[in-house]
Parts: C-alpha cells; sequence; structure tokens
C-alpha cells in the first residue's frame, strides 16, 4: 500500500480505473491536461512517449489506458515528483510509466535525442509573478508561471526529443497561439491540428489545444470547437465523455 504523506489525498481519476495522489498545497491537475491526454493521438501498440512539466502525473496515467508504449514523465519540483512515482506504484504502473526527476532543459541529454514518438506537455501559462506570489506558494508558482521554463523551452526541447515525423501536443491559453505557431515553425514543428476549447456557447475561448509533426508539410486543420458548460453549468456530453466516459 502506497504510503500518503502530510495534506495528501488519494483520488479517483475521472472515467478510469486508476487513482492519484494530490494534495491541496500543490497544484493539482486540471480539465486542460485531461483534454490534452485525449486530443493527442498516441501510437497504441507500442511507442515511446514523454510528458513535460508532468506535475503529479496525471497526463502519463491518463495516457497509459490509451497505449501500451513507454511513457516518461519529467517533473522538477521534487514534491510533485514524489507524488507521482508514489501514483503509479499504486496503481501498478511501474513497467509502463518511468518519472523523471529533472529540468525539461536538459531533457534531451539525459534522456535521448530525437528518439520519441510522441511528446505532451501542459506547460506553465503566465509570465513570471512577483516575488509576493512566489513566496505565497512557490508549488503553485511554479506550476503557473515560466519561472522555470518557457513556452520556447518547451517547444525546443520537444523538437529535440521527438524523432522525425514524431508529434507534439501542448495545451495553453489562446492569448499565446501565435507565439506557439511561430515557435513550432521555427524548431520544426508543423502545426496540423488545432482546437479551441470554450467555458459556454457565447464565451472567448479559454483554451487550445495544438498538435504538431517534427518536419510534417504544412496543412493546420481546425478541428470543430469543445464546449465545456451548458447554459445550467453542467459538463456539455462531449466533456462528459471525456471526463466520465458517459454517453
Amino acid at each position: 500500500m502506497t504510503e500518503l504523506k502530510g495534506d495528501e489525498r488519494l483520488d479517483y481519476l475521472l472515467a478510469e480505473k486508476l487513482r492519484i495522489i494530490q494534495s491541496p498545497s500543490v497544484f493539482s491537475f486540471s480539465l486542460d491536461a485531461v483534454l490534452l491526454s485525449k486530443f493527442v493521438h498516441v501510437p497504441i501498440q507500442k511507442g515511446n512517449i514523454v510528458d513535460l512539466c508532468a506535475g503529479n502525473g496525471v497526463i502519463p496515467l491518463l495516457l497509459s489506458t490509451r497505449t501500451k508504449g513507454k511513457i516518461t514523465g519529467i517533473e522538477i519540483q521534487e514534491r510533485l515528483f514524489d507524488m507521482a512515482k508514489r501514483t503509479v506504484e499504486y496503481n501498478q504502473l511501474d513497467g509502463q510509466i518511468k518519472m523523471v526527476h529533472g529540468d525539461i532543459k536538459e531533457a534531451p541529454g539525459e534522456i535521448g535525442y530525437s528518439k520519441f514518438d510522441v511528446v505532451t506537455c501542459n506547460p506553465p501559462y503566465f509570465p513570471t509573478p512577483s516575488q509576493e506570489e512566489i513566496n505565497q506558494n512557490e508549488h503553485y508558482a511554479i506550476a503557473r508561471h515560466e519561472i522555470l521554463c518557457t513556452i520556447e523551452d518547451v517547444v525546443r526541447v520537444s523538437s529535440q526529443l521527438l524523432r522525425q515525423g514524431g508529434k507534439a501536443a501542448f495545451v495553453h491559453r489562446p492569448g499565446r497561439l501565435m507565439d506557439i505557431l511561430s515557435l513550432m515553425r521555427q524548431y520544426r514543428l508543423e502545426p496540423k491540428r488545432l482546437q479551441f476549447v470554450y467555458p459556454k456557447a457565447g464565451k472567448e475561448a479559454n483554451t487550445i489545444l495544438i498538435e504538431g509533426i517534427k518536419d510534417g508539410s504544412p496543412d493546420l486543420k481546425v478541428l470543430p470547437p469543445l464546449v465545456v458548460y451548458n447554459d445550467n453549468h453542467e459538463y456539455n456530453p462531449n466533456i462528459r465523455r471525456i471526463l466520465y466516459g458517459e454517453e
């Protein structure tokens, strides 16, 4: 039995028969991570997959239900890495998922250049915060703000890790779309699929999902929008299917 530490709890992971260690004092996984894990194309039977900025391991865990490939998660915060590692052990996925404690900027040298079929990342979204924000909760600040890595670091490292023809998928905010598209092209990740996520019908998009292929040919497809909530603030059927497997 995996031992919980301090204020940790063991949560059910949505529709999957998995449990995940979470804590109110560090950044918990969000809908963004779940949407990314369902959006990205992954090989079913085999392959090498890496998740950058892995946090408590939610994306590697969810991807393990869609592929038999080997999955590596990289997380720089020691506490989150430790939680993810114990979560993997609890779910008896040690043979498929390997958690690595380290800086994504050093990942290509540590785990190999051009050897991965898929890279995913739910990166920090916001510019560097004030010192006061960092002092209030360092774990939250690092997860949300570009303190230890920028979107350029994420795109560059993804390209370095991927083999030619490999896929990189990111979730981010619409305000950074042009930055992401230009960086993807700069680092040879041709954008191929883009999806906008809206909190409600009639509202502005608040999330984007984007996938590119290393050295792919130009041909960007914009997928149908995802609308999260209906007018009663209940999940729409397509979101319920993603979250809970419900029809």
